[in-house]
């Protein structure tokens, strides 16, 4: 085994960029539907705030997240996939948002213990490879008072409330319309 590396851990991998650009186009439709907006209004984002969006796509949520959260607030946006972040970085670009921050992980997110208010964990959950892993870094993350939103309409209610509360680190605090939230056992 190499110095550093554990086998055990399993380590998800980014889809190819034609399935991004499709996923991406998807999105566009999905978000012409339903305001990002509003989804997140239901996990409590506010002016202030400090969001993660965990397996950020194509951005819908982490440019809508970065304006409810204002100036005062900041936004990191995560994903694997390297267009993903890009994207992200050119949509906040033209929109002249400057409250928003990369990051290209398939893990761990580097920042600091406690640091988030919110972290949104949307469309993604049913993809992970090693959910547990991730759970363990977004609780890691989250303030003793923050909220882990969850959306995911790959999975029924059950398995998104087992597969979150199962590691015993979160609680399901309340349910919206669109998303679970989670709090910090």
């Amino acid at each position: 085994m190499d110095k550093g590396k554990r086998e055990d851990i399993v380590m998800d991998k980014p889809m190819s960029d034609a399935s991004f650009k499709l996923m991406s186009l998807a999105f566009k439709f999905r978000d012409s539907l339903q305001d990002p907006a509003d989804i997140l209004k239901q996990a409590g984002v506010k002016p202030g705030h400090h969001v993660l969006d965990y397996g950020c796509g194509p951005g819908a949520y982490t440019i809508a997240a970065a304006k409810m959260v204002t100036d005062s607030g900041k936004v990191y946006a995560v994903d694997i996939h390297p267009m993903a972040t890009k994207q992200v970085e050119s949509t906040a670009s033209r929109k002249k948002l400057s409250n928003i921050e990369t990051i290209l992980t398939d893990r761990a997110t580097g920042l600091p213990d406690e640091s988030m208010d919110v972290v949104l964990l949307y469309d993604i959950l049913h993809d992970l490879d090693s959910p547990q892993d991730i759970l363990a870094e977004l609780h890691r993350i989250l303030k003793p008072d923050g909220t882990l939103s969850i959306s995911d309409h790959h999975l029924k209610d059950r398995d998104i409330t087992s597969q979150i509360t199962g590691p015993g680190l979160f609680k399901l605090s309340n349910r919206g319309e669109k998303v679970y939230n989670f709090s910090k056992i």
